[in-house]
């Protein structure tokens, strides 16, 4: 396993994390017995970093990992989110900044979890209401209290990553950030790099479409995909084609595509630490193989002219969803 330190903090992690969202909600029918073994697998092949949210399955997420932290605690950082509000049947109620929810919030994951501290702590989406300075220092508080070690923020503009900063050192940043979704890129990494923050990219392979297996449309009805504008109609069909260029760079270098497309957000720097999901090993052992592949300058250009940025066609989510990001 490779290992990369999370900006300038004491916090090292492997090169790839495991996002564990799709074990419990917007890919499908979840598979308890094979996501435990799936997680118990990753740690077995060195993956240090788990990635979870209070709401992906209203809280389930959070009780399924607890399952292994019972007896791999101290083999794992764990990541949990907290900001979103959801309802008991899953819709969305808006998003919750406030101080005191914070406390709430963190307290309702230790408990899932059962854990004693939480190692990073997401603001998972900004609260427009609530000025990011007091929900930064409720969050920092945590880490007085003993159960918070490090802050995050998920999906977080710019400008609003240092006024939080300022407030309390950000050692992680998570956004969506892929070969086809490379809107960090610019203003959001800049502030990352200069204040020396870690990114972490969640999706990394474009909800699946960068590993070549998804060739139809026809997603279930609790697949999220069903409702997101790149899945739909003929933006599919023209993303499908640009997948098609991966696919062919990937073959030239003996690789997968999934492989070819995590290899290549590695490649953007040394402080970048995806987090793929899967609920499958098999799966799990394919994207560990991106570590072994080798990316050129020549290659690095020849995939950048394949899938340039903003190349993707369609929104990626709902437009409901999207007033929630880069704020």
């Amino acid at each position: 396993m490779q290992y990369r330190r999370l900006g300038k903090s004491s916090l090292v992690v492997s090169a790839l994390g495991l996002g564990c969202m799709g074990m419990s909600q917007s890919y499908g029918t979840p598979d308890d017995t094979e996501s435990l073994a799936t997680i118990n697998h990753a740690i077995d092949r060195g993956i240090t970093m788990l990635d979870t949210a209070d709401m992906y399955g209203g809280g389930a997420n959070e009780r399924l990992l607890a399952q292994v932290l019972a007896k791999r605690r101290n083999e794992v950082v764990v990541a949990t989110k907290f900001g979103n509000m959801r309802n008991p049947d899953g819709r969305f109620l808006g998003v919750n900044g406030r101080p005191e929810y914070v406390q709430a919030a963190c307290e309702a994951s230790l408990q899932r979890l059962k854990i004693a501290t939480i190692d990073i702590f997401y603001l998972h989406r900004v609260d427009t209401n609530v000025p990011i300075e007091e929900t930064t220092g409720a969050m920092a508080r945590l880490i007085e209290q003993g159960k918070v070690r490090y802050l995050g923020l998920s999906e977080a503009g710019a400008k609003t990553v240092r006024r939080a900063h300022s407030t309390y050192p950000i050692t992680a940043l998570q956004s969506e950030y892929s070969l086809w979704t490379r809107d960090p890129e610019g203003e959001i990494l800049t502030a990352c790099r200069e204040l020396g923050i870690g990114f972490v990219p969640y999706s990394p392979l474009g909800r699946g479409i960068l590993t070549g297996q998804v060739k139809s449309a026809d997603f279930g009805p609790k697949d999220f995909r069903r409702i997101s504008p790149r899945f739909q109609g003929e933006n599919f069909d023209k993303n499908l084609s640009l997948v098609k260029r991966v696919e062919e760079i990937a073959t030239e270098k003996r690789c997968t595509p999934a492989q070819l497309a995590l290899a290549w957000v590695l490649a953007q720097g040394d402080d970048i630490v995806p987090i793929p999901g899967t609920k499958r090993r098999t799966y799990l052992d394919e994207n560990l193989g991106a570590l072994d592949v080798s990316l050129t300058p020549s290659d690095l250009r020849r995939i950048d002219e394949a899938l340039p940025r903003g190349a993707a066609v369609g929104a990626r989510y709902p437009e409901e969803y999207m007033n929630r990001l880069g704020v």
